[in-house]
């Protein structure tokens, strides 16, 4: 009795009303669902809120030109083929950026802002060139030769430098400079391949050969380069009293203590006899070998110890 009440032509009149109720309702929030929508694409193309103008600042070597054409190639286009990339509050920040920190390894800090809803502020700053990194092999100046030790052979190859910042970062290609206008490191960096560009050198340690070259600064001795050996060895080459030559090498291991190291080299470098033959034989000096705890070698052209 009940379920025939329940399935009475008056009952399911009032159902189907109330579907088609239900229906309407779905259809008038889906038209007006899509009209918002087609509102804000509508909105999203107006010119006073999308991006018409670049201004690039902070750039000294990389050209205006060469970072305006990536950020306008970024710019191009639309997500989902109806909102344009200009759009103020939609425009890709974040691929902006590491496509500029990608193509232009010399860039540091890169920075973007949106003024007046249409002009994109490109705001960078370029990494500043402190030392050079020269290659995986020590470069011998005096004969154009590429070889581990100054006693070694090598191959007669061209060095060839990039310029690093003041955390080891390879940055750029450096033209050929004669004499020590920038300090030189020599070994793998962290990429281990042919282009060095974005990678680092001795990281994370690389201050510690800075502060290293700063003590022995102090100390009266220049140094000219460092060879981060494969076998774990640091070679050190002070500067030459004679340009175009190589100067002595002092050696130590890579997990070595460096300050223990800079003050061990002055103590042996205060002790005669090494004191007056460093003085008075400084260009024929080879090498001092520090790494074998308190015992020095050295050894002059000529005769070793």
């Amino acid at each position: 009795m009940r379920a025939s009440a329940l399935n009475s032509p008056r009952i399911l009149e009032i159902k189907k009303k109330k579907r088609k109720v239900k229906r309407r309702k779905l259809f008038l929030i889906i038209f007006l669902l899509a009209l918002f929508l087609a509102g804000l694409c509508y909105l999203s193309r107006w010119q006073k809120i999308n991006i018409s103008e670049i201004k690039i600042s902070g750039n000294k070597v990389i050209e205006t030109a060469t970072i305006e054409s990536i950020v306008k190639n970024d710019l191009s286009g639309y997500y989902l083929k109806v909102i344009p990339k200009t759009n103020f509050l939609l425009y890709p920040g974040s691929r902006i950026k590491s496509d500029l920190a990608q193509t232009f390894k010399r860039l540091g800090n890169i920075n973007l802002s949106v003024k007046d809803f249409r002009t994109l502020e490109v705001d960078v700053s370029e990494r500043t060139a402190l030392y050079t990194w020269c290659g995986d092999t020590f470069f011998n100046p005096e004969n154009g030769d590429s070889f581990p030790s100054p006693e070694a052979g090598g191959s007669n190859t061209e060095e060839k430098c990039y310029f690093m910042d003041e955390n080891g970062y390879v940055f750029d290609k450096a033209p050929y400079f004669s004499g020590e206008v920038y300090l030189k490191f020599y070994g793998y960096t962290s990429s281990h391949n042919e282009d060095p560009l974005g990678s680092y050198y001795f990281k994370p340690d690389f201050g510690k050969l800075v502060s290293f070259r700063d003590t022995l600064a102090k100390a009266g001795l220049k140094i000219s380069s460092f060879y981060v050996k494969d076998n774990g060895d640091i070679g050190v080459f002070l500067s030459s009293s004679s340009p175009g030559t190589i100067g002595p090498e002092i050696i130590f291991k890579s997990d070595a203590d460096f300050e223990k190291i800079a003050e061990n080299l002055q103590t042996v470098l205060a002790t005669d006899p090494i004191q007056s033959d460093f003085k008075n034989k400084y260009s024929s000096l080879l090498y001092i070998d520090l790494r074998f705890g308190d015992k020095v070698y050295y050894k002059f052209k000529g005769n070793g110890k």
